[in-house]
């Protein structure tokens, strides 16, 4: 099973009240985006029952620039990538949380691991949240989800997910096209890094592994 995520934000301009009154209005010259091409990583871990779990991160990148804000506390950045695990032997369930991490003047090179470190009983990061976009001031980082898939829960009533599923399979394929970062009320420089956290349910065993992608700026 493959799964593809796409987002998109368009923005509008309104001047016409401006040119009925007889004043005009001059665009700011535009900040060049900033782009990222960064490596593909292929990441392993060893679940209890001897699944070998290879997680590959491929084709990710990142465009970065300032909001229509027009402040330096306003940034935003568009990312895509695709996602692939691959286990040794046929998993009864494979989920996939992917994320990002964003930080103000926070090293986010710090932050590593794979296995259970931060990861709650249901596969999800510890604090992470649905959405696009963040506050958050000096020292500060947030993560949060890219998936917000909305279904039924026991009751009927609706019930947002951050995960993707996938069952009985030994590979299981996630793509994200131009999700949108958002962050605002960071004076300082701020980073963002890529996360996917990942449970395996085999016949004998099940476990939750973290693994990160490679910090880059937001400016």
């Amino acid at each position: 099973m493959n799964a593809s995520l796409k987002t998109a934000m368009v923005a509008l301009a309104t001047a016409g009240a401006l040119a009925g009154a007889g004043l005009t209005q001059t665009a700011a010259p535009a900040a060049a985006d900033t782009r990222y091409n960064l490596p593909s990583e292929t990441q392993r871990h060893t679940m209890g029952d001897g699944t070998v779990v290879s997680f590959q991160r491929v084709r990710e990148r990142a465009t970065v620039n300032p909001s229509m804000g027009g402040t330096p506390l306003h940034r935003n950045a568009w990312v895509s990538g695709k996602l692939v695990v691959n286990l040794s032997k046929e998993a009864s369930r494979i989920e996939i949380y992917p994320g990002y991490i964003v930080g103000c003047q926070v090293n986010l090179g710090g932050v590593t691991g794979e296995g259970g470190g931060g990861i709650d009983e249901t596969g999800a990061l510890d604090g992470a949240e649905i959405g696009t976009s963040v506050t958050l001031g000096p020292g500060q980082a947030r993560a949060f989800y890219l998936v917000d898939a909305e279904r039924a829960d026991d009751f009927g009533q609706e019930k947002h997910d951050s995960r993707i599923t996938y069952k009985k399979k030994k590979r299981a394929t996630l793509s994200y096209t131009n999700s949108q970062l958002g962050l605002r009320g960071c004076a300082g420089y701020a980073q963002a890094r890529s996360f996917a956290s990942v449970q395996v349910e085999t016949k004998h065993a099940m476990q939750t592994m973290s693994f990160y992608g490679r910090p880059f700026s937001l400016g």
